[in-house]
């Protein structure tokens, strides 16, 4: 039984217009495709900025913390200067002091 040409092109017609409809969708998967990587491809540049700027407010609060530092360093002398100008005061006043008592107590003794 031999087909008629007329039935081979309906044929021929049927598996283009299937071919058509089964390949429509997988253009659309495709493009859908396409748009979830460009979306990917742009959180990763998003994260590696954010990542970035990350990186940079931690070398700057390092050096925040290494001026900070420095400037306890610098209060700390002065005040291990400050105690030692008033470890000098107390030891002259208690000389000094000292010093009065014993005139004072010489005047008293030997003064009539």
């Amino acid at each position: 039984m031999a087909l008629a040409e007329e039935d081979l092109e309906q044929i021929r017609r049927l598996i283009r217009k299937e071919v058509a409809a089964q390949t429509a969708p997988s253009v659309g998967l495709v493009r859908y495709d396409l748009e979830l990587r460009e979306r990917i491809v742009r959180v990763e540049e998003e994260l590696k900025h954010q990542r970035e700027l990350m990186e940079q407010g931690f070398r700057l609060m390092d050096k925040r913390f290494e001026q900070v530092d420095k400037r306890f360093e610098q209060v700390d002398k002065h005040l291990e200067a400050l105690t030692n100008r008033l470890d000098r005061f107390m030891r002259w006043s208690f000389a000094v002091t000292l010093t009065v008592g014993g005139l004072v107590v010489t005047a008293i003794k030997y003064l009539p």
